[in-house]
């Protein structure tokens, strides 16, 4: 007779859940911040509102940022006013953009990661689908797995409405899975679209201006398996450890509600000091079992909530300029894309190392951390360790 303890053990991947492929993907409608306040008060017929458009435009100016992408075209929003106004009935219109275009640019960028993993997508056993744009049944889980012609019995598991830290929440379930499931391959994507949060300005709810400054559209998937096929499959990071907390004191510091003006944004106490002051006390917690303590020793992948996060976790934890460099650099090149971006930028760490020559994945350094900020305020935490480039 086999024990229950056998049948587990055969159940069970041996190594780490690793990385194989990234895959990334946006609108070709690309906008260009320098332009975006003239053309965002012009749209939303906002051009009288003198004082809170130059507010707007040093808000954009601080962003960092030089180019998003967005579904949302001049042409669509002149035929929808409603969803250019700062609160009016507009869900069912935005709701008929994303459910069908959340799954289709998760596909886009599912492609791409299929493609470079190199093996057919019938290997693919589970599905982790992630946005914050939008709900319903059968959710965009359903959809990919019919886009993409995934086999029916793909196990499948749909995350609506996490937000920012979600990209970190994704590879921790990704992880549990492979590793959990001898021979899993998990096909992970997050998809994002503006169009359930743009609205037009309001002098009353200044935080929502910052929103549509800072938030852009974007899509990226990975496929994250165990035990990498010598020869066939090529791994990029191996998921060493995770964790996620909710930090003190941070009730009601990011909020998102949806309604039936849409989902509406709210920063409602000072996030970048909530991070910056509790962040290394996460960072003690997930590398003291490794024994690091310097945190310039290792690299990093953390969520672009905005340049002011960044430059007080910078300063508070005495990081070297380079140390975010893929953060910043995607930052200014997409905006903030929700979930998809800690997944940018990993592929953007991999892509730079790759071309600069360096020994690893991970701009030549062995250990790294992923961080993911959003709503709660949530922080996730994934250890990484990087994989020879050679």
């Amino acid at each position: 007779m086999v024990t229950v303890q056998e049948i587990r053990r055969a159940q069970r991947a041996e190594g780490p859940a690793t990385v194989l492929a990234i895959g990334t993907a946006n609108p070709s409608n690309c906008v260009d911040q320098s332009t975006f306040p003239d053309y965002y008060f012009r749209i939303t017929n906002s051009e009288h509102m003198t004082d809170l458009k130059e507010k707007f435009k040093r808000i954009c100016e601080k962003s960092t940022i030089k180019t998003r992408y967005m579904h949302l075209t001049e042409e669509y929003l002149k035929e929808n006013p409603n969803v250019t106004a700062y609160m009016a009935l507009s869900l069912n219109a935005r709701q008929d953009i994303v459910v069908v275009e959340v799954p289709k640019l998760g596909k886009e960028a599912a492609q791409k990661a299929i493609k470079e993993w190199g093996q057919p997508k019938s290997k693919i056993t589970h599905l982790v689908f992630c946005t914050t744009s939008g709900v319903d049944m059968p959710g965009a889980d359903y959809q990919l797995t019919k886009l993409l012609g995934l086999r029916p019995s793909v196990k499948r598991f749909m995350m609506y409405q996490q937000g920012c830290f979600a990209g970190g929440t994704v590879l921790r379930m990704a992880k549990d899975l492979a590793e959990n499931n001898a021979g899993a391959r998990v096909l992970v994507v997050c998809s994002e679209l503006t169009a359930v949060t743009f609205r037009g300005p309001s002098d009353t709810h200044i935080d929502s201006l910052i929103g549509q400054a800072i938030f852009g559209d974007g899509a990226a998937a990975v496929i994250v398996g165990s035990d990498p096929i010598l020869g066939v499959e090529r791994p990029l990071f191996e998921m060493v450890s995770t964790a996620q907390t909710i930090l003190p004191n941070s009730e009601g510091a990011i909020d998102g509600h949806l309604r039936e003006a849409g989902l509406t944004f709210h920063l409602l106490k000072d996030v970048p000091g909530l991070i910056s002051k509790n962040i290394e006390t996460s960072l003690k917690e997930a590398f003291e079992p490794i024994g690091i303590s310097d945190w310039n020793s290792i690299f990093w992948i953390a969520h672009p909530g905005g340049p002011l996060i960044l430059d007080q976790v910078e300063e508070k934890l005495e990081l070297k300029p380079e140390k975010l460099r893929a953060t910043r650099s995607v930052l200014s090149d997409y905006g903030n894309m929700s979930s998809a971006c800690v997944l940018f930028i990993m592929d953007e760490m991999r892509k730079a190392s790759a071309k600069e020559g360096l020994s690893t994945t991970g701009e030549g350094l062995e250990w790294g951390v992923l961080f993911g900020f959003g709503p709660g305020l949530t922080v996730e935490t994934v250890v990484l360790h990087s994989v020879n480039n050679n």
